[in-house]
């Protein structure tokens, strides 16, 4: 079988053979992999002038919900992943990590779109800066996407959730993607973007892909594109200086393999949750994906009087490591991806040896598997007795089941030796001394882009030492190529342009499709709590009448609420206190604006939905009098669920003024408001 491309919205065969990709397992052929004869420079030219503006065309809550039904498109067809997985090398469980946990990607983007941004085609970030004095001229930034392609360069070890947690954030910002696998898992990976293709869920031109070289994709590449690259650290510096990308300062995102490590801590004794934590973790990393992993644990960094208590440890549980067929249920790894991957591995324990003693090399006995044609290869332990003067356990990685047990005498050895990696992707302290875990981690953070603390508390529910999140960041300094992905909203931002805005209020606000502070505001004159969501606009407010505060409210909120503070209830306390006169509860201020500005009756303002930016500005005391405006500062449609009535959020800027016209309270309340139409009948 010869592996098809997907390129201009069409299947696409090379022109030759190519190269034969093989079974991990038994080294049977699979599958021919060449891109001979795809027009790279038509590739970008489609997703730039129909992926692109496709994409655009809908919000960030519409390509939410293209990604999630997706997602369930996917799922529904996992059994036929698992298949091909397994002929990488992958268990039953290292395969849920790659295409489970990346249609999960697609999930958590999703939801997190939906939640967190604005049912807009840009997003507005941060607070409005005031930048006259007068405030007729303020500034602040918007992020638009991109206008070119995200190439996405992945590699062998993930060929499913390499390729979705990239495109994830990249799909929600709006921009189209040609996706470039490593050709040895090329199979599994174009076997999930078929089923994306047939699903017909995304638009026309957001997806594209290339199975083999990328020829001169990158010499076609210009500003408004990107480049994100998962692999090994010497091919990523490589892409990352090509001249074209260089010339037009296309962004390089770079995650590359690193030197991990994990740190027990000296406080821990044999016998100890944290112990058996740390053993189990280290055996894990050496064993999931056959230690075939960027985020691996490579240095296991231990106290020296415990060396030999942990090595042994390490030796019971890997003499348990059941190897073979990973279609097998008994069996624990498979194997490596390809003899050619297991010499590399071998060569590079090799160079280890240098200046480390091999003290764990067990026999390869196989449950199933080819011994030869396979990538078998039994898991490795190095020890290295003088970690601080080797140069081989801080630079050499063995891509595979290898990890290397480093000793120290004081935290400050322990944190050097983290240090020693030159920047890590993930790092792990297991300890229950919250002291020690404090020291450790401030020592370690400036070379790691992510630190598991892992201890009895978090052991049933922690994702362990080498699992990445959607909601944090993935990358890392140095080594580990200085890049980051995923992050939450952030991995949507790096898709996106931001540019700073400098206008009056009015204009940014009718720019922003926010209400910001100062701007031109409307009223036609009907309560804006008797209006259904369709019908509010922006900068639509509502000045309320006055109230007078008196003592007795003052009185009676602090019995309603048992806050008896001395600045609202002690007259003597109060003139001695920063105000010199007893004031009104902040939270009473809110309430008495509540009383002001809400419509009693029933209408389309269904609920409260949350109060944010609360800031409490000038004191109010006893005799003041406060007035409220509220004005709707910006809408977002909510999802329909089955049966539901249609509802969307409604923001509002709140400020409450007193008799002189001063500003003591700012703050936003969110409101559920009707939308007209009948109730949702389908998710």
């Amino acid at each position: 079988m010869q592996l098809s491309s997907y390129a201009a919205g069409s299947w696409f065969k090379a022109s030759d053979s190519g190269t034969l990709v093989t079974d991990a397992v038994y080294g049977e052929p699979i599958a021919t992999v060449s891109s001979t004869g795809l027009d790279f420079g038509a590739m970008v030219h489609y997703a730039r002038e129909v992926g692109g503006p496709n994409l655009r065309r809908y919000t960030f809550h519409e390509r939410a919900a293209m990604l999630r039904a997706l997602a369930q498109y996917l799922m529904e067809r996992k059994e036929s992943f698992y298949e091909l997985s397994f002929k990488t090398g992958a268990t039953r469980r290292d395969g849920w990590v790659d295409i489970e946990g990346g249609i999960g990607t697609f999930f958590s983007y999703s939801s997190l779109a939906r939640r967190e941004l604005p049912n807009e085609k840009f997003l507005v970030e941060d607070d409005v800066q005031q930048i006259s004095k007068a405030g007729s001229f303020l500034g602040r930034h918007i992020l638009v996407p991109r206008e070119g392609v995200a190439v996405h360069i992945n590699a062998f070890n993930f060929p499913v959730w390499g390729m979705l947690e990239k495109l994830a954030p990249g799909l929600i910002a709006g921009v189209p993607a040609i996706v470039k696998p490593a050709t040895q898992t090329a199979y599994l990976t174009e076997a999930v973007f078929r089923a994306m293709i047939e699903s017909g869920i995304l638009p026309e031109g957001a997806i594209q892909l290339i199975c083999g070289s990328t020829g001169d994709l990158l010499d076609h590449l210009s500003e408004q594109d990107l480049v994100t690259f998962t692999g090994s650290a010497s091919t990523g510096r490589k892409l990352k200086t090509h001249p074209n990308l260089v010339a037009h300062s296309v962004p390089f995102n770079l995650e590359a393999d690193s030197l991990n490590c994990s740190i027990l801590g000296a406080t821990v004794e044999p016998g100890d949750p944290e112990f058996d934590l740390f053993v189990r973790e280290v055996a894990n990393e050496m064993t999931v994906k056959a230690g075939q992993k960027c985020t691996a644990i490579r240095r296991v960094i231990v106290p020296a009087e415990k060396v030999e208590a942990v090595i042994e440890a390490l030796k019971e549980r890997l003499a348990r490591t059941t190897i073979g067929d990973p279609r097998r249920e008994d069996v624990r790894m498979g194997p490596l991806v390809s003899t050619i991957q297991r010499e590399e591995v071998k060569e590079r324990v090799g160079e280890l040896s240098r200046s480390c003693e091999v003290v764990l090399e067990p026999p390869l006995e196989l449950l199933g598997g080819d011994p030869e044609k396979g990538g078998f290869l039994s898991p490795r332990l190095l020890y290295c007795d003088r970690p601080l003067e080797a140069r081989e356990p801080h630079e050499v990685e063995a891509f595979g089941p290898v990890a290397t047990l480093l000793p120290y005498r004081n935290l400050d050895e322990a944190i050097e030796l983290a240090r020693m990696g030159r920047g890590s992707l993930a790092g792990s302290i297991v300890t229950h001394d919250r002291t020690e875990a404090r020291t450790l981690f401030f020592g370690c953070a400036s070379s790691h882009g992510r630190l598991l603390i892992l201890n009895r508390e978090n052991a049933k529910e922690n994702t362990g030492h080498g699992s990445p999140l959607p909601q944090l960041i993935h990358g890392g300094p140095g080594r580990a190529g200085a890049g980051e992905e995923m992050g939450g909203v952030r991995g949507i931002k790096h898709f996106m342009q931001r540019s700073a805005i400098q206008a009056d209020p009015t204009t940014l606000s009718f720019i922003s499709n926010e209400y910001v502070r100062g701007a031109e505001t409307r009223s036609d004159g009907i309560h804006p709590f008797r209006k259904y969501f369709e019908d509010l606009q922006i900068g639509e407010s509502f000045l309320t009448h006055r109230r007078t505060v008196t003592e007795a409210d003052i009185v009676n909120f602090a019995n309603v609420s048992g806050d008896y503070f001395y600045a609202h209830v002690d007259e003597i306390g109060a003139r001695d206190s920063i105000f010199g006169k007893r004031v009104a509860h902040g939270y009473f201020l809110i309430s008495a604006a509540a009383g002001l500005f809400v419509s009693p009756a029933p209408g389309p303002v269904l609920a409260n939905y949350g109060l944010e930016k609360l800031r409490f500005i000038e004191p109010v005391g006893i005799g003041d009098t406060i007035q409220a405006r509220l004005t709707v500062k910006s809408k977002t449609k909510k999802d329909p669920k089955p049966g539901e009535r249609l509802t969307g959020v409604v923001t509002w800027a709140v400020e409450i003024t007193n008799q002189e016209g001063k500003t003591v309270a700012l703050y936003d309340i969110l409101t559920l408001v009707e939308r007209r139409g009948e109730p949702s009948a389908q998710a």
